[in-house]
């Protein structure tokens, strides 16, 4: 459409190109016009459609003399055939050229008459002997059709012939590309292009191989390794690559030197073509990031949507490929390496019954293509195929040898699937195309070595776990093995396992991060992403076990029983008038409440507190990943390196290692936390778990904690001055007094300062407690009590005294029947977290040198709550791919578990202790 051309009968005048042409109509007469259309010419054999001279078969026109002067009449002369010249029209009938040899061998002239056979623009002698008669037909599996393709039918029967009577470069090679169109078809019955192909290589073993290679005839492309079982395995394993490849120092960045021998589909070689540029990767993309396919350790992923009409535009010739691996020998060398092809698309014998997982059944190939648009034409060649194939996946797998310490690979193994395409409308069709450089290695050994740490280390956690069982059913004073015992070893369990599953997943993660991208000669490579499946279950398992601890944990909190014992006793007398009888009594002055209020304030302040600042954490955790760039340690690629060039190729994530370098991230702040927190912060500003058990002494409130039927924790906060409830003036001289060492000491014991005790209480005591404890709860108060909101009131403070007084009296010996020993836990028993003795008789105080009530605050359980974020982070990293996403949803999960266990353990505090949740801020 870009230009003007004269009508048939007309012949130009002027042509200034484009739109500007002058056409003038030729006379009745001389009613041609010659093959440049400029002059008009009287035409003896007729007028083609464009209205211009045409000769019969093995004619050639002539309209011009030999010095160029336009003949009055064309002339049609005949090419001479005979022995003197063998001559005929060529292909456009300009002029006369010789016949094909073929003819000539056959016929002793242009003539291929019967009874010679005339095939594929050859001439074949009827008494040669000549290969079986081919079948024309290709088939495509994937659609279940088989159709007759033209060019076969062309060509098949012609390049079989000359490749078997004259073992004809050409001919053999566009034969080979036949059986490549048709996907390497194998089968004993058949005479497709793979059976003669297979017919001719039988038969020609006389003529010697190729390069010493028993699968490369002579004259023959090589495009099978042969059909006998385990042929690939040794194919693939028996030899390594003669290269070392390193990941450091001067050699690193290597590129794999793929080069391809192209032909095109009549089997004319073309050229040597390096992969680079982007040869074999249909998606369009940067140089570089094409490039970037074939540096070694980089592994290699592109995928698009390309258009059939594209496709058809492009491709509208196959181009066939072998394809080698350049190296350099010993002596500087160069030498090409063969790289096998694995076509998942093989159309073999009854014996191969999968090209699947196991090695031993692969029939390897060698020659392939990208896109087939010829072979799907059955009849016009100037219409659109009715099918194309595609080379829609292909993989380039580089395997490292076992146990090596110098790099060194087996031979590289290309793996292409082909789709097959029924062209409807180009326009509107696309296929999804992928190609991908994978790096492997044998896992199976890291598999076993990962199950035997996982069997011994669950033994010990069953061990643990019974031990802890063992623990917890002694400080329940129960000693009957019930449901309820085996649901809390299952619990137990579980959060012992899932420390097993965490320790096994950040073990493996931080080794390949270290390992992988450390090391200078190539020894590992990164797991596939179809083997880090196990991987990614272990964390799931984690989490979803260390999710189930974290509930419990949080139900046992927020369940605690808990007491202040206040040790205030009333300073005098007051007259109060008794009620309705207007009689007035002296009675004991009240003691002020407000001590056991502010007690209880700081307890509910501190029921969160974590020995890590959760905010700084997240936002550090994403600092390091995001902005200095450590999440670029997670590529794919054998780059240490933390910043990426924005044009560079950008190689996949591993997902072992984002969850390498997040969790060593994770571990590594959270610990230089913690060393902040102890060493510096809790020393110098603020502590606040040892500033609360202080407030308690100097409040003269002592708190008792139940954390187990039997079990719990004391902090003895008794006032070496016997009051606290006093004016400044006098909190500041008894302040003084003890920091001049003019008074007692704070022990619970007679010159100690032991303040903080586990204990272990009788049976009797719990039940005696329990006792008074149904009445301070209102749960199982009579229900003539429950009617009057006043006499409930009255209840619940009289059960609060109650309570106090019995408890401030266990503490002061004064009950024989349920007194209780102080002393020390055995090495053992701290080991294991258990007690040897039963409180049989007498109540156990255990003394404490830490702050181990913290056990019933998130202080104390600061390792379950660490390691349960960074699998929530995990886990969401894993599903997302997002550092961010992960951050924010991290601490968001931290914010709502904290406002619950806020929540309801205030509400808790209330109910166990009396204090009204209206003074809880």
């Amino acid at each position: 459409g870009s230009s003007c051309v004269c009508q048939p009968g007309y012949r130009m005048v002027s042509n200034n190109g484009g739109s500007s042409v002058i056409c003038e109509k030729c006379p009745e007469n001389i009613s041609g016009v010659t093959q440049d259309g400029w002059n008009c010419i009287t035409c003896p054999k007729g007028l083609t459609s464009e209205g211009k001279c045409k000769c019969l078969h093995n004619e050639i026109l002539v309209e011009r003399s030999i010095d160029g002067i336009l003949l009055n009449e064309a002339l049609c002369i005949h090419c001479n055939g005979s022995e003197q010249s063998f001559s005929v029209s060529d292909s456009s009938g300009n002029r006369c050229v010789r016949c094909e040899q073929t003819f000539i061998n056959a016929s002793k002239s242009c003539d291929c008459s019967s009874p010679n056979i005339l095939t594929g623009g050859l001439c074949f002698s009827a008494s040669a002997n000549l290969p079986p008669k081919g079948i024309a037909t290709v088939r495509f599996g994937q659609l279940g059709i088989t159709l007759t393709s033209a060019w076969f039918l062309k060509n098949l029967q012609s390049s079989a012939s000359a490749c078997w009577l004259y073992s004809n470069l050409t001919a053999c090679q566009a034969l080979g590309n036949m059986c490549v169109m048709n996907m390497n078809s194998l089968s004993s019955s058949s005479t497709d292009a793979c059976g003669l192909f297979q017919y001719i290589y039988v038969n020609t073993a006389r003529l010697g191989i190729v390069h010493s290679i028993a699968y490369w005839r002579h004259s023959l492309p090589w495009l099978y390794y042969g059909d006998q079982p385990g042929l690939a395995s040794q194919v693939l394993e028996a030899n390594h690559f003669p290269t070392i490849f390193s990941f450091k120092g001067t050699d690193k960045d290597v590129k794999l030197q793929f080069i391809a021998a192209s032909f095109d589909a009549a089997g004319n070689f073309l050229k040597w073509q390096n992969l680079e540029g982007g040869i074999l990767q249909l998606c369009p993309d940067t140089q570089t990031k094409l490039n970037a396919a074939y540096v070694f350790g980089t592994t290699y992923q592109q995928s698009c949507k390309i258009s059939v009409s594209k496709i058809l535009l492009d491709f509208a010739n196959p181009i066939f490929y072998d394809l080698f691996l350049e190296y350099n020998g010993d002596n500087g060398q160069q030498y090409l390496w063969a790289v096998p092809v694995l076509n998942l698309n093989l159309q073999y014998s009854e014996m191969f019954v999968n090209q699947g997982s196991n090695m031993n059944t692969w029939l390897l190939t060698r020659r392939f293509f990208l896109v087939d648009a010829l072979s799907g034409k059955e009849n016009d060649f100037g219409k659109l195929p009715r099918v194309i194939r595609i080379a829609s996946k292909i993989t380039i797998s580089i395997r490292l040898v076992s146990h090596t310490q110098r790099g060194m690979i087996y031979p590289p193994l290309i793996t292409i699937a082909y789709t097959d395409v029924l062209v409807q409308n180009p326009e509107t069709q696309s296929v999804m195309v992928s190609f991908s450089v994978n790096y492997e290695m044998n896992q199976s050994e890291a598999q076993v070595q990962t199950d035997i740490t996982l069997g011994v280390l669950g033994g010990l956690a069953v061990l643990w776990s019974l031990l802890k069982t063992a623990g917890w059913k002694r400080r329940t004073g129960n000693s009957i093995i019930d449901l309820q015992t085996i649901f809390k070893f299952l619990l137990f369990y579980a959060g012992d396992l899932a420390n097993v599953f965490f320790i096994i997943t950040v073990g493996t993660g931080i080794y390949w991060l270290v390992f992988f991208k450390a090391q200078q000669f190539v020894s590992v490579l990164l797991p596939l992403p179809s083997q880090e499946e196990d991987f990614v279950t272990y964390i799931a398992c984690a989490f979803s076990l260390k999710a189930l601890q974290f509930l419990q944990l949080l139900v046992s909190q927020l369940t605690i029983d808990i007491f202040f014992i206040d040790w205030e006793r009333p300073k005098g007398k007051v007259l109060k008038a008794v009620g309705g009888e207007g009689v007035i009594k002296s009675a004991a002055a009240p003691v002020s409440i407000w001590r056991t209020y502010f007690i209880a304030n700081e307890w509910n302040e501190i029921q969160t507190v974590r020995k890590i600042n959760p905010l700084f954490q997240v936002l550090a955790v994403l600092f390091f990943l995001e902005v200095v760039g450590f999440s670029n340690l997670a590529l794919m690629d054998s780059s240490s390196s933390l910043s990426r060039s924005s044009e560079s190729y950008i190689a996949p994530w591993s997902r072992i290692l984002r969850f390498g370098v997040s969790a060593a991230l994770w571990l590594a702040i959270a610990f230089l936390q913690m060393v902040f927190f102890s060493v510096f912060y809790e020393r110098f500003v603020e502590d606040k778990i040892s500033q609360f058990v202080d407030l308690c002494c100097v409040s003269n409130i002592s708190v008792f904690v139940l954390s187990q039927s039997c079990f719990g924790y004391y902090i003895h906060g008794r006032s070496v001055h016997g009051h606290a409830d006093t004016n400044m003036e006098e909190m500041n001289m008894n302040l003084k007094r003890e920091a001049e060492n003019l008074c007692s000491q704070r022990g619970l014991l007679p010159n100690t300062d032991g303040q903080t005790f586990q204990i272990s209480i009788s049976r009797k005591m719990r039940l005696h407690y329990d006792r008074i404890h149904e009445s301070l709860t209102r749960k199982r108060g009579p229900a003539r009590l429950l009617d009057s909101s006043a006499n409930t009131f009255e209840q619940s403070t009289r059960a609060y005294n109650t309570m106090n007084k019995f408890l401030s009296s266990f503490i002061d010996h004064v009950h024989k029947e349920m007194d209780y020993i102080i002393k020390d836990k055995l090495l053992l028993e701290r080991i294991l977290g258990m007690e040897f003795m039963e409180p049989i008789e007498k109540s156990i105080f255990y003394n404490d040198e830490g702050q181990s009530f913290s056990d019933v605050l998130y202080y104390g359980n600061e390792t379950t709550l660490l390691i349960f974020d960074i699998l929530f982070f995990s886990i969401v990293d894993l599903a997302s791919q997002s550092f961010v996403l992960a951050a924010i949803l991290t601490y968001l999960q931290q914010e709502i578990f904290r406002f619950i266990r806020n929540t309801l353990g205030q509400k808790n505090l209330a109910s166990k202790t009396l204090v009204d949740e209206r003074f809880l801020i």
